[in-house]
């Protein structure tokens, strides 16, 4: 027999084979990398994001979600709006590039001044992937006496800005953005309940006096969160069983005279005990659940568990020989923990943990 012949690669490889993806459309071919395809619940968090950015940062007091029976799910809020004018530079309607450029919106410049002082992270493709993924967008802003109007299909602008004056019944502020997700880019269509509620919940939480709301159109069904009391309120909802010992709780946040964070960054806990259940843990940054923990959960616990052992130590607790770890101290411990962080660092575009 012989040897078989060498052929030629089927492709040339050169200049004219280089490809440059624009605009959304990395987004598009690679859906992974930019959010969770297993269900669109990540692309109408991104927007939701937006929204509880707000009123973090003292512009918001009301966010309502709507499923709607058509498929499409509605964020609104009563925040600032998203502005319309033309963007110096870009020269297009800056409503247009935080909707169709991957790294445009007002959450780079994090110092004093910027529009946002803490908000979920500094990617800048939050709300722009929702619009690359989704069927249809409708984004509608109210600011300065205005409405502005804005449609997108498969991520491009179909009916270009509309403007016109702010009538009777209009939101005097805010934005509402409802979106149609395209199935083809998820492996299940339906937001999954269990999720969105309890995220929509967190947020009350970690924004005391803030009033979330989810409006389920198909079943008419009504759900309002609002917090007075916080982290504690919300764990002692939460909790297996009955705290063996009183809560802890403490908040530490940086001032403006120190040397080592930003004014304002910190974080605030709340930490119980329980003999009995399953032991509930959450954190978030800026209000980003990160259900992977990272370094802010690592310092909560290293922290309390030092405590626990100088104590420990200090009182000669345990018997000598025997070594105090910290799945000793955790075993039955939940809390709940909040971290503002000026500039976040987070593993992956859906933001789960923190680095």
């Amino acid at each position: 027999m012989s040897a078989p012949m060498a052929t030629k690669p089927p492709n040339d490889y050169s200049e004219g084979s280089i490809r440059v993806l624009k605009g959304l459309e990395p987004v598009k071919q690679r859906p992974g990398m930019y959010t969770r395809t297993d269900n669109p619940l990540h692309i109408i968090q991104e927007v939701l994001d937006n929204s509880a950015d707000e009123a973090l940062a003292g512009h918001g007091k009301k966010i309502k979600v709507t499923l709607h029976t058509d498929g499409s799910t509605s964020i609104e809020d009563d925040g600032r709006g998203i502005p319309y004018g033309l963007h110096p530079e870009e020269k297009a309607p800056v409503i247009e590039l935080v909707f169709t450029r991957l790294h445009a919106g007002g959450k780079f410049d994090k110092g004093k001044g910027g529009a946002y002082s803490f908000s979920g992270g500094l990617h800048g493709v939050g709300v722009s992937v929702t619009n690359a993924l989704s069927k249809r967008l409708e984004a509608t802003s109210y600011r300065d006496g205005m409405v502005a109007k804005l449609v997108f299909e498969a991520g491009d602008v179909t009916e270009k800005l509309h403007l016109r004056k702010a009538v009777e019944g209009d939101r005097k502020s805010g934005t509402t953005v409802r979106a149609w997700p395209d199935s083809k880019y998820f492996e299940a269509s339906a937001l999954p309940m269990a999720e969105l509620t309890h995220l929509l919940r967190s947020k009350a939480v970690l924004m005391p006096g803030v009033t979330v709301t989810l409006v389920v159109e198909k079943t008419k069904e009504v759900q309002t969160w609002v917090y007075k009391g916080g982290l504690r309120d919300y764990l002692m909802q939460t909790l297996p069983a009955d705290p063996v010992i009183p809560l802890f709780e403490g908040e530490g946040f940086a001032d403006a005279a120190h040397d080592s964070f930003a004014e304002g960054e910190g974080a605030q806990w709340c930490l119980a005990f329980t003999e009995d259940g399953q032991p509930v843990r959450e954190s978030y940054v800026n209000l980003i659940p990160t259900s992977a923990g990272g370094t802010h959960e690592s310092g909560l616990r290293d922290g309390v568990f030092q405590a626990v052992k100088g104590f420990v130590d200090l009182h000669s607790l345990l018997p000598k020989g025997v070594k105090l770890l910290p799945e000793d101290v955790f075993a039955r411990a939940s809390y709940v923990l909040s971290a503002k962080v000026l500039d976040p660092q987070f593993q992956g575009q859906i933001k789960e943990r923190l680095n």
